[in-house]
């Protein structure tokens, strides 16, 4: 099902004027894949309760739950609050416009970055695979600033948080993760 707002209209990603537009350099779509020996249902049942993941997400400092969403948990609002590898912290809020239960989550994020994140969970004879597509741009403004240099850095330090929470799940689950695979997508294509 998919999150239609208060008057039925899908919720777009947020606003921003022709002098706020992201440039390319801002612009990111990264995509981290995990291989976890655990069903779908148990991983599901894991991703779809953040409010559980700083017990095992260890750069995941908070998650608060600001409003609850129907039975599903579209529309739920949650704010994140996350450490890093590098000596800052990044907050957003989370609005799921999305939730196929056992195979997908998308959830809407604005704070010091804007954009969506999904998880789509796909069963594998070993257990489960899961993806998780981030494409946001950024929001603060010496993180735009730097942006054209520290790309690089940026992707690092996001790769070792995205790493993290594949072995803690791991350790929440009992089973064995592969490691993550990180893929940083061409930001001329994002732009598109």
């Amino acid at each position: 099902m998919t999150y239609q707002g208060e008057i039925g209209m899908p919720i777009p990603l947020p606003a921003v004027s022709h002098r706020q537009t992201p440039r390319t350099s801002n612009v990111y779509l990264w995509r981290t894949r995990w291989v976890i020996e655990a069903s779908p249902e148990k991983v599901w049942e894991a991703l779809s309760q953040p409010e559980d993941w700083p017990g095992w997400w260890s750069y995941l400092i908070s998650v608060h739950q600001l409003s609850p969403g129907d039975v599903e948990g579209l529309g739920a609002v949650r704010r994140f609050l996350w450490r890093t590898r590098l000596p800052y912290r990044i907050g957003f809020d989370m609005r799921t416009l999305e939730v196929v239960p056992g195979r997908r989550l998308l959830a809407q994020a604005a704070g010091d970055v804007d954009g969506t994140g999904t998880w789509h969970l796909r069963p594998l004879a070993t257990g489960t695979e899961v993806i998780y597509e981030w494409r946001f741009w950024l929001r603060r403004p010496w993180m735009r600033r730097l942006a054209p240099i520290a790309r690089p850095l940026f992707a690092w330090n996001h790769a070792g948080v995205m790493r993290a929470g594949g072995e803690g799940l791991g350790r929440y689950l009992g089973v064995p993760v592969f490691q993550p695979t990180e893929v940083d997508v061409d930001p001329e294509w994002v732009a598109r």
